[in-house]
């Protein structure tokens, strides 16, 4: 039994590190909100390794973007998503594992 307790322990832990650095879990998917800075970029952090890559964003694409990105350092791809609102500049950007 105090395996199980170790894990959950373990799962508690990651969730209040994710809440720390703005992460949100909803899902199994990984969410993070972002602002549209002045050179137009946003940043995610990797699925699988947490390695925080910043993108550019460019708004002239929509206001809902949906690509697939390899992770610069892990190489895994990330499904990135990335709405823009129009009014106030607003980014959310966020990732998910592909597949």
């Amino acid at each position: 039994m105090e395996q199980g307790e170790d894990l959950v322990d373990d799962l508690l832990e990651q969730d209040d590190l994710l809440e720390q650095d703005g992460l949100l879990e909803q899902d199994g998917l990984l969410e993070q909100d972002g602002a549209f800075d002045s050179d137009g970029e946003a940043s995610y952090a990797c699925w699988a390794c947490g390695e925080e890559v910043v993108i550019p964003i460019d708004p002239t694409m929509g206001h809902r973007q949906d690509y697939v990105e390899d992770c610069p350092v892990c190489c895994r791809p990330n499904e990135i998503h990335v709405e823009l609102d129009p009014e106030d500049g607003h980014v959310r950007c966020w990732n998910s594992q592909v597949g």
